[in-house]
């Protein structure tokens, strides 16, 4: 698991906050702004993209903290004078973040209407959830192609893949439950996918970055809804994994960013959403990269998550109460 690492945010702003981040790091341009950008993204992923923004913007410093995607909020609730910019893969939180009125407008950048909410929260990559498999535990057998396919491996053989199987604690995870609510929302076969999890035992994680340790490791034969572009990203688990985006549907999230209203460096702020917005960090020569732009041909799937009022549905308080017990009763045995 992550080694989690307790700070005391908010000394910018004269408040001390006491808050857990996974990560903190300061990436330097010349003497002038510091930009304070509160993330979900890994900072091995993302260090590239800040780099790019530095060198095209050399007066500006970035102070870089990484938090769990459902942490972010709380994080912001606290505190939400410590940040400027707020990154997230978790679509529905942001989109709260923006219609509590915490988001500031630029009306100066533009986007195509299902990657922006009200010029506040703006898409910058498109990211398939996929299922990503130990490639030894699946040797001489089918590798499955469809979330059918995968309960009909399971079933076939439960005592093989028995305490083998990952997937997202939705209860802690903001981006699993964006994922386990839009999988309900678009097929009946995800509940029954998350009932074979949990007759097999199945192990429930905070990120997929511990999914994917452990599928290297061999400790899990099955992760679901694994973000592809960090499966992709580690050269040193390829030879180990297999990575499949399902063919019944590839449910597909927008990472998104926004500039929150309290910030008083708005304009090195906006820049950051610009960068993200234009796509010039995808168009470097980076063999590889993983975060694919939506400008990026290649990641034009099915299924893309909108950004939209019907990602807050499953943030109303009953809703989420009832999706989290029907889960628990499917997961939890």
């Amino acid at each position: 698991m992550r080694n989690f690492v307790s700070v005391i945010l908010c000394l910018w702003a004269g408040v001390l906050v006491a808050a857990e981040l996974e990560d903190r790091q300061m990436f330097h341009g010349e003497d002038g702004v510091t930009l304070r950008v509160l993330s979900s993204t890994d900072t091995d992923i993302f260090a590239p993209i800040l780099e790019g923004f530095i060198a095209r913007n050399p007066s500006v410093s970035v102070d870089y903290a990484v938090a769990g995607s459902a942490d972010i909020v709380t994080l912001i609730a606290e505190c939400g004078d410590c940040f400027d910019v707020v990154i997230s893969s978790a679509m529905d939180l942001q989109l709260k973040l923006a219609n509590d009125g915490l988001a500031r407008r630029l009306p100066g950048l533009a986007q195509q209407g299902g990657s922006q909410w009200r010029q506040s929260v703006f898409g910058f990559t498109l990211e398939p959830a996929t299922v990503v498999l130990n490639r030894a535990a699946f040797k001489g057998r089918p590798l499955p192609s469809t979330r059918q396919e995968l309960i009909e491996a399971l079933r076939a053989d439960p005592e093989h893949f028995r305490g083998r199987l990952g997937t997202y604690d939705v209860r802690l995870s903001g981006l699993g439950y964006l994922f386990a609510t839009q999988d309900a929302r678009a097929s009946e076969t995800f509940w029954r996918l998350m009932e074979v999890f949990g007759n097999l035992d199945a192990q429930l994680y905070c990120c997929s970055g511990d999914m994917i340790d452990d599928l290297a490791s061999g400790e899990l034969f099955v992760a679901y809804n694994v973000l592809g572009s960090y499966a992709s990203t580690r050269p040193e688990t390829l030879d180990t994994v297999t990575i499949i985006t399902p063919e019944d549907f590839a449910t597909t999230m927008m990472r998104t960013a926004l500039v929150l209203d309290s910030t008083d460096v708005g304009g090195a702020a906006e820049a950051m959403v610009s960068y993200l917005t234009s796509g010039a960090w995808a168009a470097q020569d980076r063999p590889g990269f993983p975060l694919p732009s939506i400008g990026d041909a290649d990641a034009q799937v099915l299924n893309v998550v909108s950004l939209d009022p019907g990602l807050l549905v499953y943030l109303d308080r009953l809703k989420r109460e009832l999706f989290l017990e029907a889960w628990s009763s499917a997961l939890l045995r």
